[in-house]
């Protein structure tokens, strides 16, 4: 994502951390191990206003802040902390190995993670069975990270999934290693060779993306998806649940969704979840696809091709559209922030925390365990402003602003924030959502969406 210019001293003092959702490793950073349907307010472990990204893996979390410092608690069974040891962390830790080493980005696997510095190396740590760590000859585990020696380009964006990750390089190449495609890609297309980028355990060049230039890749449990500096999306892998927009059973090279499946607009930002993906268009417009069995599409009252809904209760699991079609999903146009866990998702729309999916260990935060079926503000955090979000399998994290209180004399304007989703579906409050969307950036200079592009507008999670 891009950088956001830096907070006044006041904005700084009253920004806090949330964390919810599942807990069995100490992931929420609270200093326990039970799960949380509720945002809890984390101890300030870092300047809660310098955080710039936060992400989760499969039971371990991870905060980088402005200053490139990185903060890691939960699973650590295979050293995916990068801490030297295999004990789980209750508190976010500094990774103290890595001081001095800025810190750009951060994907947590589901037993490992990937570094990026600001330099553009590549380091791992974690679990290495499947070659995730991209070190061939390298231990089962490494409890340090380390530098990814064949990766010798600079590097801007890293992906993390199940057994596998990926990197896209200044020039637009894409690299992939880890052998969790290799498996159902064998059972899927028999009879076929499957390029070597499926079953290296070092990175090895993605075929099939040469005329185009990656800026930002992500991976999910048994797929991979790059976006383009033309904003094109292009997606390999497991296709079992729709997630690759297309008919094939594997796709054992990279194949564009095409442009119509967004209404012939440009692709500026993706996230990924194991099995669905969200994509956000030039003019702010949101589409979901793939998995949709927990509500992770979001789409319980959004029409497709003439489809209704028989119940208006969004708790009931109801009919929906073909789910391998990207559709569009109104009631998120002109989101700031998304982040996709598992099967759940988190988004900040007009300052206000969002979450939508599977809720099975109170990862959308709204004090149950049922799954939400559109999106909902989290109820706790309703008069807060969200700044970032991220999510792990199944636990969701949040930095929030406090507004700020009124000048003497004045007033607090009362309104009504918080649209629900479920109400507000093709409503005019969404369709001025997508104009204001427009007219703010109907101004932006060609080389300010180039920019916008380079800079790859998508965060990281499985």
């Amino acid at each position: 994502m891009e950088r956001e210019p830096r907070a006044t001293a006041a904005a700084l003092a009253a920004a806090a951390l949330f964390a919810w959702g599942a807990n069995s490793y100490g992931q929420l950073g609270l200093g326990h191990k039970e799960d949380v349907l509720l945002p809890q307010q984390l101890s300030n472990f870092c300047n809660p206003g310098c955080v710039k990204r936060i992400t989760g893996g499969g039971g371990h979390s991870a905060v980088v802040t402005d200053e490139g410092s990185l903060f890691v608690c939960g699973l650590n069974k295979d050293g995916q902390l990068g801490l030297g040891h295999t004990e789980d962390v209750l508190y976010f830790t500094p990774c103290k190995s890595l001081l001095g080493c800025p810190i750009q980005q951060v994907a947590c696997g589901w037993d490992f993670t990937i570094i990026l510095t600001e330099n553009g190396q590549v380091l791992s740590c974690g679990s290495n069975s499947f070659g995730q760590l991209g070190i061939p000859h390298g231990p089962r585990r490494c409890v340090v990270p380390q530098a990814i020696e064949l990766l010798r380009e600079k590097v801007v964006s890293i992906a993390a999934g199940l057994r596998h990750a990926l990197a896209a390089t200044a020039s637009g190449t894409v690299f992939q290693w880890g052998t969790g495609l290799a498996s159902s890609g064998r059972r899927l297309c028999p009879g076929q060779t499957l390029p070597l980028f499926l079953t290296a355990k070092e990175p090895s060049r993605v075929t099939g993306l040469e005329n185009s230039q990656a800026v930002c890749v992500l991976a999910g449990s048994d797929h991979s998806a790059s976006l383009t500096d033309a904003g094109e999306l292009f997606v390999w892998g497991s296709n079992k649940h729709g997630q690759l927009a297309s008919q094939a059973a594997f796709l054992p090279v990279p194949q564009k969704i095409e442009a119509h499946c967004f209404q012939n607009e440009k692709v500026a930002a993706v996230w990924n979840g194991w099995t669905h993906l969200v994509a956000q268009t030039e003019t702010g417009k949101m589409f979901t696809w793939g998995r949709a069995d927990y509500g992770q599409l979001g789409r319980t009252l959004e029409s497709h091709e003439g489809w209704r809904p028989k119940k208006q209760d969004p708790s009931l699991r109801c009919s929906r559209p073909s789910k391998s079609t990207p559709s569009s999903l109104h009631c998120l146009t002109g989101a700031t922030e998304v982040s996709c866990g598992s099967e759940h998702n988190l988004a900040v729309i007009g300052g206000t925390c969002y979450s939508w999916g599977w809720n099975e260990h109170g990862m959308c935060g709204d004090g149950t365990e049922a799954n939400v079926w559109a999106p909902k503000p989290v109820p706790a955090l309703r008069s807060l402003s969200g700044l970032r979000v991220g999510c792990g399998a199944g636990h969701s994290l949040a930095l929030c602003q406090r507004p700020a209180l009124p000048a003497l004399g004045q007033h607090p304007r009362v309104t009504d924030p918080f649209p629900d989703a479920t109400k507000e579906a093709g409503s005019q409050e969404a369709m001025d959502q997508e104009r204001n969307w427009k007219d703010r950036h109907a101004e932006a200079s060609p080389q300010s969406q180039s920019d916008r592009f380079r800079n790859g507008l998508v965060t990281e999670t499985l």
